[in-house]
């Protein structure tokens, strides 16, 4: 955490200084918004708090609820949204309350007695070491509190407007094209209609969105007529693994799915209450909390379970459907005009609870919406940018769904009914990746590059999430991972992967490459605006090969030391060295004649290059940045 540049602060370090619209945001929803976002689950509190450290766009947030989610249905985090988590500065005080899954434990019915389970396996929740985060589980309302916290520490000073339930939304013409209906659903002034007007709206209304509704797209998919009872409970019981995640399937009724929750006590079950006929007409829901616990009392046979309080309880049937695309512009409008409106989240996907994906993959639908609706009204980005949201988001909830209905339909087997006894846990271990929410791989677009020197980084490929690796900071000696440096702050990401030349060498490949990054009028951070510190837009760090003992960070090109704040201090932040006991040369299988690897503010890799390639990377940016006039760069989008 880097503070102070702006001068002494003796309070908080997370809170910034307020500016732009948060020097003097109104407490009552303006007439006129940047982005109105309505919902504040996870896609939308990410969004909300991405676009709160864009202090020029003014952002408003509205819930129907009169206040913050008291208890959520989502729990599972996954380690790549930690790893995001630690983007917005919060993953250490979410891990420490979290429940964490080191193991999986599998129950069967006992060979000896079908009437009885027993213990079949325990595997390793990630046996191949995906990442240096944890997979948690968490109450989503207490995700959603980080986030408000952030926001509101942010420089835009953001908080959600509570009491406001969205009606409908006609899309024009001007400024402010988006005319949006909302109703008072709470307080003084309840069932009174209240109209805003946007630039854009952004759909975080859930899985009965009446965004999605407003828009015309349409959800499709299939039900897979099979319902569970899930309940949050505290509980006493003599089952051994009560505080293990587990996957127990009996000879007498069904399965149960156990998720520890956070606390020490509470934990969560997922009790199997088989086929639901068509002709139920969704009867099965009104299935009692009291039929639940008897059902999970059959299937944990011969163990008991004495439910002394239920935090919440619910009945579903698993349904797969994802909605025809993500924002407003129809299919035969591609190409032709940008889009206004943008749905996420549930409202765009919807599956079973049992991967723990839903949370998940909402939230980096909201990281990637965020930064882009930012640059774009910021003036960083054409408006062209916001086209990629839906052409890349719809392809993984496709591939979420996908996976998904593999695993509940896993799920729902009888023992009797696999071919192979181990088969539910070998494909638990075999698909780690997917579910932790690593497998995702963006295609090339005009932020995501071809992969023509993907040899150089084979260990960073282009289009997925930047795997991080220790390293050395060479200031102060201190061990880091190089990806945890990087901040939900909207800048692009250059890592400077040097040559083997120390620093002090009269010529070298980052020397040069340094140089033109600078100097260069073609340079990327040419288009940053004058008067902002020089790294506003674009975070460029280097990673020496040689050990930090052997460098002399006096001797490194200036670009990697920039001035920053009003006293123009240097920050000597961007400068690291390999970890002699990781080599990330070696860990990332990097070439050592020295590469540069491009990181989008979503954490995404967008290219990769070789550090001579000054042509490509100019190329690669041109279309990202405004328009230049003049040799200068222009601050229309």
């Amino acid at each position: 955490m880097q503070f102070h540049h702006h001068g002494y602060v003796s309070g908080d370090p997370r809170v910034q200084s307020a500016s732009g619209v948060g020097l003097d945001r109104p407490a009552e929803l303006p007439d006129e918004v940047d982005v109105l976002i309505v919902g504040t689950g996870p896609a939308g509190m990410l969004t909300a708090a991405q676009l709160s450290r864009f202090p020029g766009v003014t952002t408003r947030i509205v819930e129907r609820r009169p206040g913050r989610l008291v208890i959520g249905q989502a729990d599972g985090i996954q380690a790549r949204s930690v790893e995001t988590f630690q983007a917005f500065g919060f993953a250490e005080r979410i891990i420490a309350e979290a429940y964490r899954i080191t193991e999986m434990a599998f129950w069967k019915p006992d060979p000896a007695d079908h009437s009885r389970i027993a213990r079949a396996a325990r595997t390793p929740d990630d046996p191949t070491g995906i990442s240096e985060f944890p997979h948690l589980i968490v109450n989503q309302a207490r995700v959603l509190d980080y986030f408000a916290e952030y926001m509101a520490n942010a420089p835009a000073r953001m908080s959600p407007d509570y009491g406001y339930e969205f009606v409908s939304l006609e899309i024009g013409d001007g400024d402010y094209p988006v005319t949006v209906r909302l109703v008072h659903s709470s307080g003084p002034e309840e069932g009174q209609v209240r109209v805003v007007r946007a630039r854009y709206v952004v759909g975080a209304d859930g899985a009965r969105s009446k965004v999605r509704e407003s828009i015309g797209c349409t959800m499709s998919g299939d039900q897979a007529h099979h319902a569970w009872g899930v309940m949050d409970i505290l509980a006493v019981t003599d089952f051994p693994d009560i505080r293990t995640k587990c996957a127990i399937q009996s000879g007498a009724g069904g399965s149960i799915l156990l998720i520890p929750r956070e606390g020490g006590h509470l934990f969560r079950m997922y009790v199997d209450l088989g086929e639901v006929v068509p002709e139920d007409h969704g009867a099965v829901r009104s299935t009692t909390i009291e039929q639940i616990i008897g059902h999970a009392n059959t299937i944990l046979h011969p163990y008991t379970l004495d439910v002394r309080n239920v935090a919440w309880h619910s009945v579903y049937e698993v349904a797969h459907r994802l909605t025809d695309r993500f924002d407003d512009v129809l299919p035969d409008q591609r190409g032709t005009r940008t889009p206004r409106v943008f749905i996420t989240g549930d409202a765009c996907h919807t599956h079973s609870a049992k991967a723990g994906q839903g949370m998940n993959v909402s939230l980096q639908d909201g990281f990637n919406l965020g930064w882009k609706l930012g640059h774009v009204l910021e003036g960083r980005s054409p408006a062209s940018l916001l086209a990629t949201y839906s052409a890349e988001r719809q392809v993984v909830a496709k591939n979420l769904i996908d996976f998904d209905k593999e695993w509940s339909t896993m799920m729902a087997k009888k023992p009797e009914e696999f071919a192979n006894p181990s088969e539910l846990e070998d494909f638990y271990v075999s698909t780690a990746e997917f579910p932790a929410g690593f497998m995702t791989q963006y295609t090339p677009s005009m932020v995501t590059a071809e992969p023509v020197h993907q040899h150089l980084a084979a260990g960073f490929p282009i289009g997925k999430r930047f795997k991080s690796a220790p390293v050395v900071r060479v200031c102060d000696g201190n061990p880091m991972h190089l990806g945890h440096h990087a901040t939900a702050d909207g800048r692009w990401r250059i890592y400077v992967f040097a040559d083997p030349a120390a620093p002090a060498a009269a010529t070298s490949s980052v020397i040069d490459f340094a140089g033109w990054i600078a100097n260069s009028p073609e340079s990327p951070l040419a288009a940053t605006p004058s008067g902002a510190d020089r790294d506003a837009w674009f975070d460029v760090k280097v990673i020496y090969q040689q050990d930090h003992t052997n460098l002399d960070i006096g001797a490194v090109p200036a670009v990697f030391k920039p001035s920053v704040g009003p006293f123009q201090l240097t920050d000597y932040e961007k400068v690291y060295a390999t970890d002699p006991a990781a080599d990330i040369f070696e860990l990332r299988g990097l070439d050592r004649g020295g590469v540069v690897v491009v990181v989008r503010p979503d954490q995404y890799v967008a290219n990769v290059l070789p550090l001579g390639a000054t042509a490509e990377f100019a190329a690669f940016f041109a279309p990202l940045l405004p328009r230049r006039e003049n040799g200068e760069p222009s601050q229309e989008a």
